[in-house]
């Protein structure tokens, strides 16, 4: 993973049936799925939502997680 902010946000959306999450880096800019972002996206396990491994790493490098 490429060197990450110190802050952003990040929201779990509905996608069809499946979790797919969405980060930004202000509060200003729109919602984009986390693929929008190939610096931070990490590989997950099969049968977990859309990501959920790039979620834990940015909750540790300080990411606020923002209810729908």
């Amino acid at each position: 993973m490429a060197e990450i902010p110190n802050n952003g946000q990040m929201l779990w959306k509905m996608e069809g049936e499946d979790r797919v999450l969405h980060l930004r880096h202000h509060e200003a800019e729109p919602w984009r799925p986390y693929e929008e972002f190939p610096q931070y996206v990490l590989p997950d396990p099969q049968g977990f939502s859309k990501g959920i491994t790039t979620f834990l790493a940015l909750t540790k490098k300080g990411w606020s997680a923002t209810k729908s």
